[in-house]
């Protein structure tokens, strides 16, 4: 056997081997998360998108396998999960053991490309860059734990988010396609069609992976004009049938023409409207979190067109809007494009569940790198790495993808976490590069990187100077301490968001909720009042104070809160049971009658809303 051709094989199943025990590395540290996070109060979401997904996974399995609506919310991962739960029980352990599982494996892809986009030290170019084709091994391993250690990757593997699946699958897609020379064939085109499609179930944006493909296969040489358009339509035949379940769903079962899921239209209006700042800022009207931001959309759109709406007509509502502000402030939409071009590369966190910041208070997580690091690093290994390695374009051009695909919408976290693999790698190869130009006195090249770094660094640190989006993690983790009883921390958090943002509605209605948790009714008041000030349609200010009326015996005080809260969400299930105990306390029996039978019609399994009822019916009777 010639001694290269053994050598080669040693390399490879050295590669093998390391390949694995990054896997085990990466998963022990994902399980470590995992079991810390079973001990804590956290494992069981109780709001934020987390609670919708788990909500509606329960909903599933509890015979409600299909909407009369169209999706307005995108459905893959809450059937999924109501699939596991099916099967091991209604236990979140159970969906984060798999994520660890996926998330372990994007490490194992990110050292498998870097190994991938490295030449071998037998190619010819190999004795000019001797340092960049040894360091593969290492570039690859330094990637990986980069990644393994990377703290919203380690946040967003345990909790319930579809975050861990998407990533995997992206980077997944994008190792199959710069793996070799030549471009994938026309079986595996088909097939990794699919798994975008069933993905996009899920996460929408995976969806620019599309475009991609269709790159390789441009620069790859399929072949002839006809074998490209064979391909094509094989790429689109198989994201047709991965998103199937949605289409087919919206269109023949909810008879509703929405592609995957009508909240597009509410999310490109959240990211395109005059107050946009480049984040998930809501405007007035509309709470943050899923589980109250899209019916709250809802409302909205059909109360404007003074009718129930189907919810295509609902996304088109708020799609119109979004078009009307950009054709009217092209200057400022632009502008706004911008500011997210520039939000995407911030070191600056905005964790729209502030899951990261209380995962690592409660020591849930390890401590490790955070997103500027690595962006700040990247930046110049782009430079770099453009013409020392010119597979680190593919690179490069899933990292644009990736942030392309959040422009027309909003920049978090969890979403810009895909393009994380991606930028370790480039980072690595930077410093690959920069330490062989130190090691071979290139102290010009040397110079360029360093330079570069700085300005990188400048860039992607440049302080965010909008006190209200420093509140936010404070607020959330304010929430949860509120929840798990935690009134000290609470009331520490709350003040710290209260100081971020002392005008801000929804801190000030939390801070409503700590002093009715520490039986202050009348400091309560003044603080659910000073949120109406701020927000005069919030339908929680209303109810509470209401429901202080109801307790103080004010019934016509109760009474008026009642229905200004009706008055903003008339749908509202718990307003009108509210409004029942109201009118039962002022002995109005047939309006209580009126009020609980519309609560029922609304939520019909409330153990409460029945018992209301029942009271009622017997001193109806008498």
């Amino acid at each position: 056997m010639p001694m290269s051709l053994k050598t080669s094989r040693q390399a490879g199943r050295f590669s093998v081997r390391l390949a694995y025990l990054i896997f085990l590395f990466a998963l022990v540290v994902r399980l470590w998360a995992l079991l810390r996070l079973t001990h804590s109060a956290l494992l069981i979401p109780s709001r934020g998108d987390m609670h919708f997904y788990n909500d509606w996974a329960r909903q599933i399995l509890h015979g409600r396998l299909s909407q009369p609506l169209a999706f307005y919310g995108l459905p893959g991962y809450a059937y999924l999960l109501a699939g596991l739960y099916k099967i091991f029980g209604e236990n979140p352990f159970v969906p984060g053991l798999i994520q660890a599982g996926l998330d372990a494996g994007t490490a194992v892809l990110i050292f498998s490309i870097c190994r991938a986009i490295v030449p071998n030290s037998e190619s010819p170019a190999a004795p000019a860059k001797r340092w960049l084709h040894l360091s593969g091994l290492t570039l690859g391993l330094c990637a990986a734990l980069g990644w393994t250690f990377f703290v919203p990757a380690q946040a967003y593997s345990v909790v319930l988010m579809p975050t861990s699946w998407f990533v995997f699958v992206f980077w997944l897609v994008v190792w199959r396609l710069i793996r070799t020379n030549a471009s994938p064939r026309i079986g595996e085109c088909f097939l990794l069609a699919l798994l975008i499609g069933v993905t996009g179930t899920a996460v929408a944006t995976v969806l620019a992976l599309v475009p991609l493909i269709c790159a390789v296969m441009i620069f790859k040489e399929i072949g002839s004009p006809r074998a490209a358009i064979g391909y094509i339509i094989v790429l689109l035949l198989g994201v047709a049938i991965g998103t199937s379940p949605c289409w087919i769903h919206n269109y023949l079962v909810a008879r509703d023409p929405v592609f995957l899921s009508a909240h597009s239209g509410i999310n490109f209006w959240i990211g395109n409207n005059p107050e946009a700042n480049g984040y998930p800022k809501f405007p007035p009207g509309l709470h943050a979190g899923q589980a109250a931001m899209l019916p709250d959309s809802i409302d909205q759109a059909e109360t404007a067109a003074g009718h129930s709406l189907k919810r295509a007509e609902v996304s088109a509502y708020w799609s119109a809007k979004a078009k009307a502000f950009i054709a009217g402030h092209l200057g400022d939409w632009l502008a706004l494009l911008a500011l997210k071009f520039r939000d995407f590369w911030r070191a600056f966190q905005y964790d729209d569940l502030s899951m990261i910041t209380i995962l690592r208070e409660q020591r849930v997580i390890l401590p490790g790198l955070y997103f500027g690091v690595i962006a700040a690093l990247a930046i110049p290994g782009i430079v770099s790495a453009w013409r020392a390695v010119p597979a680190s374009r593919w690179i490069v051009a899933a990292v644009a993808v990736a942030m392309i695909a959040l422009l027309p919408v909003f920049v978090t976290e969890r979403y810009r976490l895909v393009a994380v693999p991606g930028l370790l790698i480039l980072a690595t190869l930077g410093l690959s590069i920069f330490f062989q130009n130190l090691v071979t006195a290139n102290l010009r090249s040397g110079a360029v990187y360093f330079i570069i770094v700085l300005a990188s660094t400048t860039f992607v640190a440049w302080p965010q100077r909008n006190p209200s989006l420093w509140a936010l993690d404070a607020y959330n983790a304010g929430w949860q301490a509120l929840e798990s009883n935690n009134l000290p921390i609470d009331e520490k958090k709350l003040a710290i968001a209260h100081a971020y943002a002392p005008d801000n509605a929804e801190t000030l209605f939390a801070i409503g909720n700590l002093r009715l948790a520490e039986n202050n009714p009348a400091t309560a008041q003044s603080f659910y009042e000073a949120t109406l000030n701020a927000d005069p349609k919030h339908k929680g200010a209303f109810n509470n104070l209401g429901v202080l009326a109801l307790e103080a015996g004010q019934y016509e005080d109760a009474e008026n809160w009642f229905h200004r809260a009706a008055g903003v969400d008339p749908r509202n299930a718990k307003t009108h049971f509210l409004l029942a105990k109201t009118f039962l306390a002022k002995r109005d029996l047939i309006t209580a009658h009126a009020e609980i039978d519309a609560a029922i019609a609304l939520k019909s399994n409330q153990p409460e809303f029945i018992d209301l009822k029942s009271k009622i019916d017997n001193q109806l009777q008498r």
